[in-house]
């Protein structure tokens, strides 16, 4: 049974949740504010957690901040949970690490489904498939185990970003649009839209190149989309 950790300073959102993910099967852990949050994450190993942005003590950017920089609990898939709509808002907790962002109001059966889909992006994600182990110029791949080193030093990548890491280079050298890595990446049940593509292969560059303006691995093609750089 999975382990859902609910954040939200308003308790009727994080009762709501807690019984309607409760029903689909889920077990599920509170929090009310983003010191908490924190705690639970290092104490209880959630499996997802659902994120407020606007929390006292500590708001959901900065938290999602502290989670990703532990590498005990970088792995952690985040939907990030906010009453503003606008678009900065999604692109800015997204670049932080957040795998997905729903706005209040929101319908409960589609965060559900959200969070299925990003549970199950995790366990493809975990799956042992085709070769193990992958290398290119100073990075090295364990598919099996999910790890990811530059120069001989782990890196830690939120889930979706070690999906979209490991598809483009099991398919190194291949072009993809933004739709393509939607489909592939994220599946028929995605709600993000192709712009989120560009802002999560951002934030993976931000890990794994030196500098992301002349990137070694991950390469744009101009007017189609990206692809892992090709075999020398």
């Amino acid at each position: 049974m999975s382990k859902i950790l609910i954040v939200d300073d308003e308790k009727d959102i994080v009762d709501l949740l807690s019984y309607n993910l409760g029903k689909e099967g889920f077990s599920t852990v509170k929090a009310y504010d983003g010191e908490a949050a924190i705690g639970l994450v290092r104490s209880g190993k959630p499996d997802l957690m659902i994120l407020d942005l606007m929390l006292p003590k500590m708001n959901g950017l900065d938290v999602c901040k502290a989670i990703r920089r532990n590498p005990e609990t970088a792995n952690l898939p985040i939907i990030m949970l906010t009453a503003k709509g606008d678009e900065i808002d999604k692109i800015i907790g997204l670049e932080i690490g957040a795998d997905d962002y729903i706005t209040k109001p929101f319908s409960v059966k589609e965060l559900v489904a959200r969070v299925r889909s990003i549970l199950r992006r995790m366990q493809d994600v975990e799956k042992k498939t085709g070769n193990e182990e992958f290398e290119y110029k100073d990075m090295k791949i364990n598919y099996a185990s999910c790890l990811v080193k530059i120069s001989g030093k782990p890196v830690t990548l939120s889930p979706t970003e070690l999906k979209l890491l490991f598809f483009l280079s099991r398919n190194q050298g291949r072009v993809y649009s933004r739709n393509q890595i939607l489909d592939h990446v994220w599946g028929d049940d995605t709600f993000i839209t192709d712009r989120a593509v560009d802002v999560h292969i951002r934030r993976l560059r931000s890990q794994i190149e030196k500098d992301m303006e002349n990137p070694n691995y991950i390469l744009t093609v101009r007017g189609f989309g990206y692809k892992f750089a090709d075999k020398k």
